[in-house]
């Protein structure tokens, strides 16, 4: 597994255990990372992260083509791994190409490929990794 790039300053939730942490790139994109509990089950969440800019209008799935790819993941990897040291207990993490359980275009599924190819930076297997056809599921093995 090759070598991480330098993760961009993270701004953490007002609460060491929240659930909503900030970054901004080097081109000025501001990114939001939250993780949000099931109802039906508080120890499984999902990843959901995007741009916040205005310029995007809301669309936090926008492709920016800032070409900070690599840092940006780079942070989220880290991200995850600071909430997975504060909340051990989490059994199941879901990440989505798509923010809605519609048909996944190109975009969609080229964004979950890239998901997909970080997971062993956060994940070690301790873990099993299920892809399905618009989101993958990661659960602790027992």
């Amino acid at each position: 597994m090759g070598e991480l790039q330098r993760a961009y300053k993270i701004i953490p939730p007002p609460i060491e255990s929240g659930s909503t942490y900030y970054f901004e790139t080097d081109s000025g994109m501001n990114y939001e990372v939250r993780f949000g509990r099931k109802q039906n089950n508080i120890l499984n969440t999902s990843i959901v992260f995007g741009v916040i800019n205005d310029e995007f209008e809301g669309e936090e799935y926008s492709q920016t083509n800032k070409f900070e790819m690599f840092r940006v993941m780079a942070t989220i990897v880290e991200i995850v791994r600071r909430y997975m040291r504060l909340h051990p207990k989490i059994n199941c993490y879901e990440f989505t190409g798509e923010p809605t359980k519609k048909e996944m275009d190109k975009e969609g599924r080229i964004r979950l490929m890239l998901y997909n190819r970080y997971l062993p930076h956060v994940f070690d297997d301790s873990w099993d990794i299920i892809k399905e056809s618009n989101r993958t599921l990661v659960k602790k093995k027992r």
